[in-house]
């Protein structure tokens, strides 16, 4: 059967002239070439999810949450952010949408995710999640920042804090782990900046953090 196919199909050819032949394969081509792009498209969407929902999860497991169908929901609300905001980035780089718009657009998702994180999450969950979304920097910086300065006051802890806190709203919708990091280093040059201002040398104070921390390591 399949070499009865093969003779009818080349008495087909034979019976085109060369211009029709030239246009059947050009678009048999066409047609092969617009199905891998669509199957290698799909093919990276589903990877793409399967990154996302990985992540996700990584970072709703460390909740312990004793409801594990909340727990499922918190996850798909996760994965959902992290797809929602690299539709408005994708547009932005395609210039389908402007930066300004784009940046409209990932402000207007921040307050409702938090809202749907809260129907199933206390305060303290709800910051778990803003941590994981940013590799854990708020907490690790201000424990950093204390044991650089013992000496600061409560009023420069409380402004320590307002700022990283300020600075991991912005970092969590950022669109890769180096911009999420680059929010970070613009408020660390604000709270460095103001402690500068209180009379603080910051480059002594690291220096002589840095030769505690090594006193600190187990000798070898």
């Amino acid at each position: 059967m399949r070499v009865l196919y093969i003779f009818v199909w080349i008495y087909t050819m034979l019976s085109f002239d060369m211009n029709q032949i030239q246009t059947f394969l050009l678009i048999a081509g066409i047609a092969v070439s617009s199905f891998s792009a669509s199957a290698q498209t799909q093919g990276q969407s589903a990877a793409y999810h399967q990154m996302i929902d990985g992540r996700a999860w990584k970072i709703v497991h460390k909740l312990n949450l004793p409801d594990t169908n909340a727990a499922r929901k918190v996850s798909t609300l996760v994965a959902r952010h992290y797809e929602d905001l690299n539709q408005i980035y994708t547009r932005r780089d395609s210039a389908k949408l402007s930066p300004a718009l784009a940046d409209s657009a990932v402000n207007q998702l921040h307050q409702p995710f938090l809202n749907q994180l809260s129907t199933y999450l206390n305060p303290g969950q709800v910051e778990q999640i803003k941590d994981g979304l940013t590799y854990g920097v708020l907490p690790i910086t201000y424990a950093a920042y204390q044991d650089m300065l013992p000496q600061l006051t409560d009023p420069q802890k409380k402004q320590i804090m307002i700022w990283l806190t300020e600075a991991r709203e912005k970092a969590m919708d950022a669109e890769s782990s180096e911009k999420k990091h680059g929010w970070f280093k613009k408020y660390k040059g604000r709270i460095n900046n103001y402690l500068s201002a209180a009379g603080i040398d910051m480059k002594k104070e690291g220096e002589a953090w840095q030769e505690r921390i090594k006193a600190r390591a187990p000798k070898t």
